[in-house]
């Protein structure tokens, strides 16, 4: 792998061959196992530099020890959320809100958002995801002993959601997928295409319930104010591209690595069958042991930390995979524990900008086993098939036959 371009700062013995882009076992390849691969970095030191960790070429710093990772997260002084990863796609530099706003702006707006994606809403929501869960596994079941559980039940499980969610129709679930993953996983000309087509799609619904609002996201928040005023049009895009983006694939990939660790284990996988009370808890340590998505942060100035120099407008990686495969922060991290207690994982991230849909991705998630284990008796990965796995920002599963009999 040739070395990219590294800062001046940055004494040579503190650059490592990392990626998790590029580095063995991220690129895509059938039954891998991108985050036992990452766990690499611990033989290492706890801080280096990476030059190729962003999909755009530069480099971050790599912070591989969980504390380290929240003492990042929750200094947003230091460390600036803001880093137009999306709008630097298309060329612009406008935040997605309000993940990519730094405080105080940054409470102002969750604040405004938190009530839609609380706790308690996340309950009275779940009537209805268990609904969709039964609706599609039962049809699943009905239909024969094998299917692709990523095509079949994770994306049109989770999607649907989320559509409703927004307020958006069923029938366009397979549309909005595909630009999701030209976004997340594409190369460098359907990433920008697919961002393009996503702005344009916010912009225009936007248009459409300004003039007819209807009782949905968007039009909840058209019709929101903050600080004694509306929302300007870059805000009310930078909140629909976030919701749209983060609901379209993680919690999907999610369930998708859960389901093949429990196909790969058998007796794990009769646990929670005969067991389901257990289900809730095992989930913690499944998120803990397959996290989605890499933080980056941008240093606001100049700092010694831990005996390394960061400097103004370096990047900073906090990847959750990383983290919930640390050491000293975990007993025998590579080690899945179903029965894992005080599971203090990162899956969620930490400090002010911890995901705001956490609530409702971890039900998702938990009903998503529930009604797969309660309805589809023991099964495996298929012979002769391998499900596709790949690091990057966000880990993914692109496909993951099962069989059972």
């Amino acid at each position: 792998m040739a070395i990219n371009w590294v800062p001046d700062h940055i004494p040579p013995e503190m650059v490592r061959d990392f990626s998790l882009f590029k580095s063995p076992g991220m690129l895509p390849a059938p039954n891998g196992d991108p985050h036992a691969a990452v766990a690499c970095v611990h033989a290492g030191p706890p801080i280096f530099y990476s030059p190729y960790n962003t999909r755009d070429g530069r480099g971050t710093w790599v912070i591989t020890r969980a504390s380290d990772q929240r003492r990042v997260l929750q200094d947003a002084e230091t460390f600036s959320s803001h880093r137009s990863i999306f709008a630097s796609a298309l060329g612009e530099n406008w935040p997605m809100i309000p993940l990519e706003l730094d405080p105080p702006a940054h409470g102002v707006f969750r604040s405004l958002l938190n009530p839609l994606l609380s706790p308690k809403r996340a309950m009275v929501l779940e009537p209805a995801i268990r609904e969709r869960a039964v609706a599609l596994i039962d049809r699943i079941a009905a239909a024969g002993t094998c299917c692709d559980v990523m095509k079949e039940f994770a994306f049109p499980f989770t999607v649907n959601i989320f559509l409703r969610f927004l307020g958006l129709p069923d029938h366009r679930l397979d549309t909005f997928v595909g630009w999701a993953k030209d976004l997340i996983h594409g190369d460098h000309l359907k990433r920008p295409a697919a961002a393009q087509t996503i702005v344009a799609f916010i912009d225009e619904l936007a248009t459409k319930r300004r003039k007819d609002p209807v009782d949905d996201f968007m039009t909840f928040i058209l019709q929101a104010q903050v600080e004694g005023r509306q929302l300007s049009d870059v805000e009310v895009r930078g909140i629909g591209v976030l919701v749209f983006v983060a609901g379209l694939d993680t919690v999907a990939a999610a369930i998708g690595f859960d389901l093949a660790y429990l196909a790969r284990n058998l007796k794990d996988q009769e646990l929670l069958r005969s067991e389901p009370d257990r289900i809730a808890l095992a989930v913690e340590e499944l998120l803990r042991a397959y996290p989605t998505v890499q933080m980056i942060r941008v240093a606001t100035k100049d700092i010694d930390f831990e005996g390394v120099p960061i400097r103004k407008g370096d990047y900073v990686s906090c990847a959750t995979m990383i983290a919930n495969r640390d050491p000293a922060e975990f007993e025998c991290p590579n080690t899945i524990d179903l029965a894992r207690e005080n599971n203090r994982h990162a899956a969620f991230g930490y400090g002010p900008h911890r995901c705001l849909g956490s609530h409702l991705a971890r039900r998702e998630i938990v009903i998503g086993l529930e009604e797969w284990l309660a309805r589809i008796p023991a099964f495996r990965i298929k012979k002769g098939t391998a499900p596709i796995t790949s690091g990057g920002h966000v880990f993914g599963i692109k496909n993951l036959i099962l069989h059972w009999s």
